[in-house]
């Protein structure tokens, strides 16, 4: 058995006051990379090796059987092997499983972990047409009502007040699905996870003989990330504990991104008023990020209602955090390519690297940058681009179209074909399946506009996409992460890449509510507070390379920009469609200033000499291709070559917007042009 002041010894003060508060209640409020983990389960090993905790008496409960793993390795190698350490879902079940036979006499109903086919009977039943996405998307729906105790009776009165909506289906379609989705299941004797947990808060409530053995069998409760408790969990939580306050909880309020499924951070943050008496500790002492990681961080969430605790860096000085706009998304995920390609070329693996997103069809233009460099990826929690369900069939229809002979252009074509798949030029207002789906079609429909423009033909387009997809599917060893911000939560790596902070994907278009808004604001810091050492955050003006650059950085980044990196109100400006100096900022007036994108007193950053015979070899080659001049290469991309000066080809692959497509194409005129 380990000495209890050992145990006490490796621990800093804060984490220390939480191990030696063994008796409850107790509220850990818990910063990112704080160390919380540590603290938790040396508390129980603490409690176990000074006697007062029986190891079988203590049950620890936190959301992800990855979590609950880990928290079982740590208690072993601490000297509490017998402690269990759970989710919600599995202790639930543990006790179902038992009691239940006992109580009812009968064979617990069936676990489905699946919706999907109950639903779609549902769905039959109600006359109603749903494909994958919606019933998907209805699922995601059932699954927060019943986690919020919200019964099918009373599901339209409560999503009119919340503001909830599913794929443009009305309250009562969706209420009178949910009641016919409940009645398959009885029929087909089954249970969903939902339903884990209400049978065993219905046991426990019901039957006085069970709550009194649960509660004989647990005397001592710890519940994990609190922040993502949901009414129905907190319910059950309740009726374990029975009255009593032995219960210590650990979460962090401004890591709250799952209100949208039913966590609710006011358990956590009105813990106090519930528990009286209670000890509240704050773990501010960050281990994971730099000083200047941390700071950024910090920055992004004070004085709003977001705001946790305020982190102390305990790392050594590194990098600044670096913010960078982009032209437009091609660009972008190219830039952060070369930059990965950089990296790798010194030294740094490519597993510490991540590049993360509001939603997962941003992916595209990343996984596209990677493969054509030759670096490995891999996308954490959905399909690669070509492997989604919904891009497959896309694919394979439009080959289809351009094998009849019936296209009649590759825009108009493609757009065609996936309006026959349920895309609209404008995006759907719910969020879930259907709007993810719709993303995905409207990658295809932007790259084939961004072909067509090339003067491109359809067959060519499909061949484009084979080659994508072919490059996209490449064997992956040890391979840069992708992953959108909430797959993103729990995990961490040296290098992290935060793309497309614009107004209108973060916050995302639907979020409205003030409260909707801070959530997203709670994403970035999400998406901040993975990053060990380098941080980069960036956005693009234009979805597609020639578009109009209208969009701005996230109003989420104001406090962290530099002032010059601002937008400038209409005044400063100098009007509608004035131009800026890339160098001072300030409003171009001349003709002569515009065309060279900075004022005539603003030395240049580049070799201008260069840059000339760049852009004079650029207009000969697009005429020669008949296609705009900046399909060729932008004027960023030139200057940053006329920057840089690549004496090779990989030396030319690091250059944002230089691909491997355009290095064999033009890689050979733009070395001699250098040399």
């Amino acid at each position: 058995m380990p000495d209890p002041a050992e145990l006490l010894a490796a621990l800093d003060p804060e984490q220390r006051q939480v191990a030696e508060a063994l008796r409850g209640p107790v509220r850990v409020l818990a910063g990112a990379g704080t160390g919380k983990t540590r603290a938790i389960t040396h508390r129980i090993a603490h409690g176990v090796a000074s006697g007062l905790y029986a190891p079988t008496e203590v049950l620890a409960v936190t959301f992800t059987t990855r979590a609950a793993g880990e928290m079982r390795t740590r208690l072993r190698a601490l000297g509490a092997g017998g402690v269990q350490a759970r989710t919600f879902h599995s202790a639930a079940l543990r006790q179902l499983r038992y009691f239940w036979p006992h109580v009812h006499g009968t064979e617990l109903p069936q676990l489905t972990e699946s919706k999907l086919g109950m639903l779609a009977a549902a769905t039959r039943r109600q006359r109603i047409n749903a494909d994958q996405a919606l019933l998907r998307d209805l699922a995601s729906e059932i699954e927060w009502a019943k986690v919020s105790n919200v019964s099918p009776s009373t599901y339209v009165a409560v999503a009119e007040a919340r503001g909830r909506s599913v794929a443009n289906q009305t309250p009562e379609v969706v209420a009178h699905v949910f009641e016919a989705y409940e009645e398959v299941k009885r029929d087909q004797g089954r249970m969903d996870m939902e339903d884990v947990l209400l049978l065993d808060a219905g046991l426990l409530a019901e039957d006085e003989r069970v709550a009194a053995q649960v509660r004989r069998q647990y005397k001592w409760f710890v519940v994990d990330e609190f922040q993502d408790v949901s009414p129905l969990q907190s319910a059950l939580l309740d009726l374990w504990l029975g009255g009593r306050d032995e219960l210590c909880v650990v979460g962090d309020p401004a890591q709250t991104i799952y209100s949208f499924a039913g966590a609710n951070a006011d358990f956590l943050r009105d813990f106090p008023k519930k528990h009286p008496g209670t000890t509240s500790v704050e773990l501010v002492r960050n281990y994971r990020s730099t000083p200047q990681v941390v700071e950024a961080a910090n920055t992004l969430l004070a004085g709003t209602s977001s705001q946790g605790v305020d982190l102390r860096s305990q790392q050594q000085p590194g990098p600044a955090v670096t913010y960078d706009g982009r032209p437009d998304e091609v660009d972008e995920a190219e830039h952060v390519a070369a930059k990965v390609l950089a990296l790798r070329d010194g030294g740094r693996e490519l597993g510490e690297v991540a590049v993360l997103f509001r939603i997962n069809a941003q992916s595209e233009a990343f996984e596209e940058a990677l493969a054509a460099r030759g670096l490995p990826y891999v996308v954490r929690g959905a399909a690669r681009f070509f492997d989604r369900p919904e891009v497959r069939e896309a694919v394979t229809r439009i080959r289809g179209a351009a094998r009849s002979g019936e296209g009649e252009g590759v825009l108009t074509t493609v757009s065609s074909v996936l309006s026959g798949m349920g895309w609209t030029p404008e995006a759907p207002t719910a969020r879930g399946q259907t709007r993810d789906r719709w993303e995905s079609w409207q990658a295809l429909v932007d790259q084939a506009s961004e072909f067509e423009a090339t003067g491109g033909t359809l067959d060519g387009f499909v061949d484009d996409l084979d080659r994508r997809a072919a490059e996209q599917h490449a064997p992956v060893a040890d391979g840069v992460t992708l992953a959108t911000f909430h797959a993103a939560k729990g995990l961490e790596w040296d290098t992290v890449f935060l793309c497309g902070l614009q107004d209108g994907t973060l916050p995302i278009t639907y979020a409205e509510t003030p409260t909707a808004i801070e959530e997203e604001r709670r994403l970035l810091y999400v998406g901040m507070t993975r990053a060990r050492r380098d941080l980069a955050l960036s956005w693009s003006a234009a979805r597609q390379p020639g578009g109009r650059a209208s969009r701005k950085p996230s109003r989420f980044l104001t406090p962290l920009l530099p002032q010059e990196a601002l937008p400038l109100p209409k005044a400063a400006r100098g009007g509608k469609g004035a131009r800026m100096c890339v160098e001072c900022g300030k409003p171009l007036q001349t003709a002569a200033d515009k065309a060279r994108r900075r004022c005539a007193d603003c030395p240049a950053p580049y070799d201008e000499e260069l840059f000339e015979r760049l852009r004079e070899w650029r207009t000969q080659r697009a005429r020669e291709e008949e296609i705009a001049a900046f399909m060729v290469f932008s004027n960023a991309t030139l200057e940053e070559i006329a920057t840089r000066r690549p004496g090779s080809e990989r030396e030319l692959l690091k250059v944002s917007g230089v691909g491997r497509e355009k290095l064999a194409k033009y890689g050979d005129d733009l070395l001699d042009l250098v040399g």
